[in-house]
């Protein structure tokens, strides 16, 4: 299969929330809202609404320093990160790029 010039990527294609860069979906972790907080959803088949950030402390800071949480799962009030922050931080290095 030969990939589109502004694609360098074959498959399905996201956007950092953190970073705002594209990248194949199986680089990047997938989060959603849940009570209040944004949680890790590493198999991707939880229901909802889900926002991809890559899985290093980098994005996921800057996703919440941008508030694009609540922006891209589309809650109006603040989520709480820090199930997510923990979990980043828990993955190996080699993972997390």
């Amino acid at each position: 299969m030969v990939c589109p010039d502004p694609f360098p990527v074959c498959g399905p294609v996201r956007t950092c929330v953190g970073c705002r860069e594209r990248a194949a979906k199986a680089e990047l972790l997938r989060v959603v809202a849940e009570s209040g907080q944004v949680v890790p959803d590493p198999a991707s088949q939880a229901p909802g609404r889900g926002a991809h950030v890559h899985p290093t402390a980098e994005c996921v800071s800057a996703a919440v320093r941008r508030r694009a949480f609540p922006r891209a799962l589309r809650v109006q009030s603040g989520l709480d990160a820090a199930a997510l922050v923990a979990f980043v931080n828990a993955l190996p290095s080699a993972l997390s790029k």
